[in-house]
């Protein structure tokens, strides 16, 4: 086996805080992550339409302050157990307000997220879905054409349908990340942990490597636009 394969840095677009329900503070966060072999760190923490305002800008506080870690951090959100005729505004909002990406908690069969989260969500071009569950065929093939991420979780209950996720993305052209879903140390990923997620839900050596390399261009692209 290719040794890079094994060392490959972790790319991590879902993490979550104190800020919201996390047990670390961005700068423990960050510290661990690039300890655990981080390239790229992702905040996104909960909200609603009563928390954007603030959350987000604590994360951006965070990445204007945390530039000495080691590992790349963006300022993101994730929209949660928002009504799926709600989402398209607060994607919107929390673009206008200087989020570098939005993720957008999606139909887990753990939790009792609001029938057709998944399809509004895609529409509205968020840019990853977390956890989609059970989305359907054309909800996948919309993901690729709006550009949407899927996401393969390592956390627990919500990974149940990982394997779902990875066929249907894969025979529809979708691109997929590998995330944490970062609530607690324990959560952090490892560049072998990322990499057994993938593995584990069906994708080849060659399918994780390519899968890696799409995201890490993705985060490049959101790295280069920056914060004003």
């Amino acid at each position: 086996m290719d040794h890079n394969v094994l060392t490959r840095p972790v790319l991590d677009f879902h993490c979550h805080t104190l800020i919201s329900d996390g047990e670390l503070g961005p700068a423990e966060l960050g510290r661990r992550a690039f300890v655990n072999g981080y390239k790229v760190l992702g905040l996104a923490d909960h909200v609603d339409h009563s928390t954007l305002e603030h959350t987000l800008t604590s994360a951006l506080i965070a990445v204007r302050a945390l530039t000495h870690f080691g590992v790349s951090i963006l300022a993101g959100v994730e929209l949660t157990h928002v009504p799926p005729d709600q989402i398209e505004d607060l994607v919107v909002w929390s673009r206008e307000l200087g989020a570098q990406f939005v993720v957008v908690h999606g139909e887990s069969p753990v939790e009792p997220v609001a029938p057709g989260t998944n399809l509004a969500a895609i529409e509205a071009g968020a840019d990853i879905l977390a956890h989609p569950g059970f989305l359907t065929r054309e909800e996948a093939a919309l993901a690729k054409k709006r550009g949407v991420f899927l996401e393969l979780t390592a956390r627990g209950g919500h990974s149940l349908t990982n394997g779902y996720v990875a066929k249907l993305a894969l025979e529809e052209g979708v691109n997929l990340l590998v995330n944490s879903d970062c609530h607690d140390i324990g959560d952090i990923l490892t560049p072998e942990k990322q990499r057994l997620v993938a593995l584990g839900a069906g994708l080849s050596q060659e399918q994780y490597v390519a899968m890696m390399e799409r995201a890490g261009s993705w985060a490049e692209y959101k790295l280069k636009d920056g914060l004003e």
